[in-house]
């Protein structure tokens, strides 16, 4: 399949420029769609990014670089701790920790599935207990009292069978008065990162940060409303799935995101007698 043209992604920079210039207000992006034969092309533009049929990203470790880079203001901060949304958020949230030279932890989500599609987000929950729905799309779908109860159940257990597995029953990372950088592969609807921010709040953080290599430009505004700073460095007006935007998106598997952890640990001791 061919690329677009070079002039087209430039009229896209021109355009946005062109906005900038003019102080005009926040335009969420612009799609343009171009033929060839019987295949076709999607481009979408935003402020922040420009994304083609090209992935944006190798794999989630290049993730992580490319986002450690807009964190460079936390690097070496005693109060700042990095945390990981298991299971795809851990090798991008492993590259994060390692160049701020900060402690690296899990704090673990589950969404909420519609029955016979799971695939929809209904809620989620998260360490602690916290549950956040959407009360909108469970009427939609016609999900009953009963019906939610049982996924909210079986989802707990599962997120209590992953904190075990991945933490081998150390206690949870202290949080209070600390800067938490809540890290994903990247987001959808954004449920599970909303029900990680509100769970957080409880435990009293100075600030939660979400960082995230890329999302829909609404997701970054509904979260704004729960953290205090969001930073995505490529916000899609046109989204998909998030698979779409890496080369390589295998599944992280419990063995990776323990060895990532420990990897992390035994790192962080290196640099304190460094």
């Amino acid at each position: 399949m061919r690329t677009p043209s070079g002039g087209i992604v430039l009229a896209m920079r021109t355009f946005y420029e062109e906005l900038e210039k003019r102080n005009s207000p926040p335009f969420p992006g612009l799609l343009v769609q171009e033929f060839y034969g019987a295949s076709s092309i999607l481009v979408t533009a935003t402020r922040s990014c420009i994304v083609s049929n090209m992935p944006i990203f190798m794999d989630r470790a290049d993730a992580g670089r490319q986002l450690a880079a807009e964190l460079s203001s936390y690097v070496r901060r005693n109060d700042v701790i990095v945390l990981a949304l298991p299971r795809g958020g851990v090798p991008v949230a492993y590259e994060i920790a390692k160049t701020l030279h900060a402690p690296l932890d899990v704090f673990v989500v589950r969404k909420l599935g519609v029955p016979g599609h799971q695939e929809v987000a209904m809620g989620a929950v998260a360490t602690g207990g916290r549950c956040v729905v959407d009360e909108a799309v469970m009427r939609r779908a016609g999900v009953t009292p009963q019906q939610f109860q049982a996924v909210f159940a079986q989802e707990r257990e599962e997120l209590k069978r992953r904190e075990a597995a991945y933490r081998d029953d150390r206690p949870g990372p202290a949080v209070a008065g600390s800067t938490v950088i809540v890290v994903d592969d990247g987001l959808a609807t954004g449920a599970s990162m909303y029900s990680a921010v509100a769970a957080l709040r409880r435990y009293e953080p100075a600030q939660v940060v979400v960082a995230i290599p890329v999302a829909p430009f609404e997701t970054c505004a509904w979260l704004r409303q729960v953290a205090d700073r969001v930073v995505c460095p490529n916000q899609l007006a046109y989204f998909g799935a998030v698979g779409f935007y890496y080369a390589n998106f295998a599944q992280v598997t419990d063995d990776e995101v323990r060895n990532l952890l420990s990897r992390a640990e035994l790192e962080r001791e290196q640099w304190k007698v460094a």
